[in-house]
């Protein structure tokens, strides 16, 4: 009897030992939470995805939203980083540290169906503004433009109508035509554009798959002409971090602002850049 209690102790005694190793060792997952853009989003999967695979004991969450969400997700700390696809005003910024991990393209995209290979900047101000409403117009076929862009909130509507649409006398900025279509985000832009062929609207050039990127004013959208200014269509992808990078965050962020995070970006069809942005006073 006294054989088969040691036994029984022993076994508590080496469970127990086992229990206080795993429990204190470094084995211990932490968890990054990525929220924002669904722009910056595919981008941001991909990083999280091959971050993981060399960091077996952080995992990385990415969710969309749209940038308006990612800011305020940052700003409240509900999310370790928010991202956005938009410069950040003032009032937005308090408080947070920025890093613009590369620049994106906004291609204007049509139906595969599409004849046209381009557009002048001012044709497309008028095909989203509705002064320009058939697609003969602009040199296309004898069809009703059927317009399709993104909804409030979004960076890249902001983009669009800061860069395309302008501000009238008044310095307001202009308007989108009444009745485009609105879609909650990039891929939902994408397939409404890929499936209806007298549609437009606007998408980041690294997610352009099931549509075609038109020029504007003789450009193509690529790496290139991005970086070098000539297409003129961008805007920054912004990753955003209450207060200072500290711990797991600040070892994900130099990562991605790293030659391997910035080799991942530049695969995604986005410009690497890896700038800090602002710090927080």
């Amino acid at each position: 009897m006294k054989y088969i209690i040691g036994i029984i102790v022993a076994l508590i005694v080496i469970v127990g030992a086992y229990l206080v190793l795993a429990g204190s060792g470094s084995g211990q997952e932490e968890t990054i939470t990525i929220v924002g853009s669904t722009s910056v989003q595919p981008v941001a999967e991909q990083l999280a995805t091959e971050y993981m695979k060399s960091h077996p004991n952080v995992k990385v969450t990415v969710q969309g939203g749209g940038s308006s969400v990612g800011i305020k997700s940052a700003q409240d700390g509900t999310a370790n980083i928010g991202t956005s696809s938009k410069n950040l005003k003032a009032n937005e910024s308090e408080g947070l540290t920025q890093w613009q991990i590369g620049l994106d393209g906004i291609a204007i995209v049509v139906n595969n169906e599409n004849n046209l290979t381009g557009l002048t900047m001012d044709q497309v101000k008028g095909i989203f503004t509705g002064e320009i409403t058939n697609w003969k117009e602009v040199g296309g076929p004898d069809a009703e433009i059927n317009v399709v862009i993104r909804e409030e909130g979004s960076g890249t509507r902001d983009a669009v109508q800061e860069i395309v649409l302008g501000k009238d006398s008044s310095g307001n900025k202009v308007a989108f035509v009444s009745d485009a279509i609105v879609q909650s985000s990039t891929e939902a832009v994408q397939q409404a554009v890929a499936q209806d062929p007298n549609a437009i609207g606007f998408i980041s050039f690294a997610s352009v798959s099931d549509t075609k990127a038109l020029q504007i004013d003789g450009v193509t959208p690529s790496e290139d002409t991005v970086l070098d200014g000539t297409y003129k269509i961008q805007r920054p992808f912004l990753f955003l971090v209450k207060g200072d990078l500290t711990g797991a965050v600040k070892e994900f962020v130099d990562w991605v602002n790293g030659s391997d995070g910035q080799a991942i970006i530049k695969s995604e069809k986005v410009v690497p850049t890896g700038v800090e942005v602002n710090s927080t006073s």
